[in-house]
C-alpha cells in the first residue's frame, strides 16, 4: 500500500500563477533595450536555410558584433504548457552545447536571438511572452546579450517589438541558399616562417 498527497487546488493555482509571471509582455520587451538587427531578413533567411524549422521548432543563434552567425541549434518544443522557466532551461542547454559562455567578460559581446516557428499569425501570444522570458534569462546565465525574438508562421516572419517582418521565408517555404548572415570561413593564413618552410619543402 502506498500513501501520497493529491495536489490541492491552491497548489495548482499557485503553480499556474508562477508560470504566468514567467513571461514578458510586449511593452516590457520593448522597454528592455533589445538591440536591433542590422538586416533581420538576412538573419532569418540564414537560420531558415540552415535549420528549415517546422511548427513548434525553436532556433537559437549566437551572433558576433557584426551580426554574423557564429553558432546555432534547433529543437522541437515539447507539448507542455508554455512556461518561461522551462523554455529558459531548454535554450540554455542548447547554448551550452554549441558555444562557450562569456561569463568572464565584463560586458556581453555576442548576442543571442531566437527564431520560433509556430501556428497562427505574427501577433504576440502568451507563448511568445514565455519564450521572451526564457531567452532573456538564458542569455544572462550564459553571458550573452539578449537579442531579437522572431516568429515564423505561414504568413511570414516578424521581429516582435520592432514591427519589422516579411512574407519570405515562411513556415511553408522551401529553404533558400545560405544568406550572408552565415559567417564565411576564415581565409587561409599565408606568409611567415612556417609557410616559407612549407614552400621550400614543396619545391624539393
Amino acid at each position: 500500500m502506498t500513501f501520497g498527497f493529491a495536489p490541492s487546488s491552491a497548489a495548482s493555482l499557485s503553480t499556474s500563477a508562477a508560470s504566468a509571471t514567467r513571461l514578458l509582455e510586449p511593452a516590457e520587451w520593448a522597454a528592455a533595450g533589445i538591440p536591433l538587427l542590422r538586416n533581420p531578413r538576412e538573419v532569418v533567411s540564414g537560420l531558415h536555410a540552415r535549420h528549415h524549422p517546422g511548427p513548434a521548432t525553436a532556433v537559437v543563434a549566437v551572433l558576433d558584433p557584426d551580426d554574423r552567425l557564429r553558432a546555432s541549434a534547433s529543437f522541437v518544443r515539447r507539448p507542455t504548457p508554455a512556461d518561461g522557466w522551462m523554455f529558459r532551461n531548454a535554450l540554455l542547454a542548447q547554448l551550452r552545447r554549441v558555444i562557450p559562455h562569456d561569463l568572464r567578460r565584463r560586458t556581453p559581446v555576442r548576442t543571442a536571438v531566437l527564431l520560433y516557428c509556430r501556428e497562427g499569425d505574427g501577433r504576440w501570444t502568451e507563448e511568445d511572452g514565455a519564450w521572451m522570458w526564457g531567452l532573456r534569462d538564458a542569455c544572462t546565465l550564459h553571458g550573452l546579450r539578449c537579442g531579437a525574438y522572431i516568429t515564423l508562421t505561414r504568413d511570414g516572419w516578424q521581429v516582435l517589438g520592432e514591427g519589422r517582418g516579411g512574407r519570405r521565408p515562411n513556415a511553408d517555404s522551401p529553404p533558400e541558399p545560405f544568406a550572408t548572415a552565415v559567417a564565411p570561413p576564415p581565409p587561409p593564413r599565408t606568409g611567415g616562417v612556417a609557410s616559407e618552410v612549407l614552400r621550400r619543402a614543396a619545391a624539393r
